[in-house]
């Protein structure tokens, strides 16, 4: 893993949730700069917009809630926002500009829907969190995903496993955008739900024949 890249270098950290789910939407995305919204990702941007509203933060109870909050990570290569970050005293935190005390952060990630059985969005919030780490000079063992469908906060353990596997993705994104690469289409159910869907066309992609292989064919068949 490179020690830092530069501030032209950083990749979106949003990316790296449609990397997790699918390497090819990644890539028409932040590569070829394509983009298409379908219900799902307006119903996400309406949730996001419940959350976000810059500069704010109030206090509840002790606890700063912060929306909207920049974060990046040199060691990483990604910059981007979290919806909120809440700040809960502890003498184990870290230290806040204009603050008394010690405040120990935790991301919070909007979601539409409910929980997953992949890793996009885990992968996304612990990313956000290792931001936060590198920011503040802090650890952050926990945090969370709140889900607009079923409106419930999971708390997520942010384990050692996570974090390699964030690392191993955010490494490989960096790897496809350096080369432009942008994989070949790899069907499954998800296809359906996915906004590229109709840029990506995978049931034509699916069946495509390298040309090599269309012409060694064509020659031993003659």
């Amino acid at each position: 893993m490179r020690k830092e890249y530069l501030p032209d270098e950083l990749l979106p950290l949003s990316g790296i949730q449609h990397f997790v789910f699918c390497r090819r939407q990644w890539a028409l995305i932040h590569v070829e700069r394509q983009w298409q919204e379908n219900v799902l990702t307006t119903e996400g941007k309406q949730l996001h917009e419940r959350a976000d509203d810059p500069f704010f933060s109030e206090i509840r109870q002790g606890v700063i809630i912060a929306r909207s909050m920049p974060v990046a990570s040199y060691r990483l290569g990604l910059i981007g926002v979290c919806d909120v970050v809440q700040f809960t005293p502890s003498e184990e935190g870290a230290a806040l500009h204009g603050r008394q005390g010690r405040y120990q952060p935790a991301p919070v990630e909007y979601k539409r829907g409910r929980e997953k059985h992949d890793r996009c969005d885990e992968a996304q919030l612990c990313a956000q969190a290792m931001c936060l780490e590198e920011m503040l000079s802090t650890s952050i063992p926990t945090a969370y995903l709140y889900y607009g469908e079923i409106r419930h906060r999971v708390e997520v353990a942010l384990t050692d496993d996570l974090r390699s596997f964030v690392v191993s993705m955010t490494q490989e994104m960096h790897g496809y955008f350096e080369r432009g690469y942008t994989p070949r289409v790899r069907t499954s159910k998800a296809c359906k739900s996915c906004s590229l869907e109709e840029v990506c066309l995978p049931m034509l992609q699916e069946n495509v024949i390298p040309a090599s292989k269309y012409i060694r064919d064509e020659i031993e068949g003659a």
